[in-house]
């Protein structure tokens, strides 16, 4: 396990990406996996970034596990802002055109369809976010 703590702005979206991508290339990680789990990392911590502490800032921290039988790498994201599950959110719905639909909720629902199990909880007064990805 190895993890990363730093203040929770979009600024720091490819600091987190960078530590993440260490990790994943270390266990040799696909280039497809990668590329959805930056999408993901760009998401979640963008979203952490904009709504947990504002108009404050606040930490996040970066969780990276991976498993070896079958390989598997498990990303959690933390902060102590403002509790929200983003997966409560309905998903958009994807038949309407782009000018159709209402704006919001694309980018949680592109990393539920990409990541193999995603998932929240808070406890003990954090925001604890899960994305789990199989190799």
């Amino acid at each position: 396990m190895k993890e990363i703590t730093l203040n929770a702005t979009v600024d720091n979206v490819e600091k987190v990406t960078e530590f993440v991508n260490e990790q994943l290339e270390r266990i040799g990680c696909p280039a497809k996996a990668i590329a959805q789990i930056d999408i993901a990392i760009d998401e979640l911590f963008s979203n952490i970034a904009y709504y947990a502490y504002s108009p404050e800032v606040g930490p996040a921290t970066v969780r990276v596990d991976v498993e070896e039988d079958p390989v598997s790498v498990t990303i959690t994201f933390m902060d102590r802002g403002v509790p929200f599950n983003p997966l409560k959110k309905a998903d958009p719905d994807t038949s309407l055109s782009a000018e159709e639909r209402k704006i919001g909720g694309l980018g949680i629902f592109m990393v539920k369809k990409t990541m193999d199990a995603v998932d929240y909880e808070y406890r003990d007064g954090k925001n604890i976010l899960r994305i789990k990805k199989s190799m």
